[in-house]
């Protein structure tokens, strides 16, 4: 008798220890949710822990927003320069259909240019790369805002350099506020 209580504690106990091991098992399981499961990432963006890294040039939850469309649209430009007097004048930003999905082109930058400045974006950034361009040089960045009341990006704080390259004289908007006291030049949509 002593035997048999032993084979039938025995077998109670291994019952216990093999429905205990299945129930962790399932419980362990269910906590661990494939978290990119449900997640849909668009334009070639991978999901990651739940959240999609996006390629250069797109940006959202999802990666749904192409990053430069922020920038398009019809700016007015208030500026005084390190070498000009104020001004204020329109420009436009629009896509650059022949080239990558973030870059740019900027009609009538500095009321001077007849070609378009290239420029590309990169999250709220956008920058004007070096570039010579009918007689001068131009380089710059800026910061786009976002407008809470119309929840839409709007305003550019934009600081870029304009260099003649017959005369080597340096108009500055705020690029290198530190050594001509410039400030940024204003683009408002």
């Amino acid at each position: 008798m002593l035997t048999t209580m032993k084979f039938t504690l025995k077998t109670i106990l291994f019952s216990v220890t093999i429905l205990l091991s299945a129930l962790f098992t399932i419980v362990y399981t269910s906590c661990n949710v494939d978290q990119c499961k449900t997640i849909a990432c668009a334009n070639g963006g991978v999901c990651n822990h739940g959240s999609c890294a996006c390629p250069t040039g797109y940006e959202g939850p999802e990666c749904e927003t192409i990053s430069r469309k922020k920038f398009t649209g019809n700016f007015r430009v208030f500026e005084k320069g390190s070498a000009s007097l104020a001004r204020q004048y329109p420009i436009d930003i629009v896509e650059d259909t022949t080239s990558a999905i973030s870059f740019l082109l900027i009609n009538n930058c500095y009321n001077y240019f007849h070609t378009p400045i290239k420029a590309y974006a990169n999250g709220l950034t956008l920058t004007i790369p070096n570039q010579h361009v009918e007689g001068k040089v131009i380089y710059g960045e800026g910061t786009i805002s976002y407008n809470t009341t119309y929840s839409q990006y709007g305003n550019i704080s934009m600081r870029y350099v304009i260099q003649d390259s017959a005369t080597e004289v340096i108009d500055d908007y705020g690029y290198e506020t530190v050594a001509d006291h410039s400030d940024p030049s204003a683009w408002n949509k």
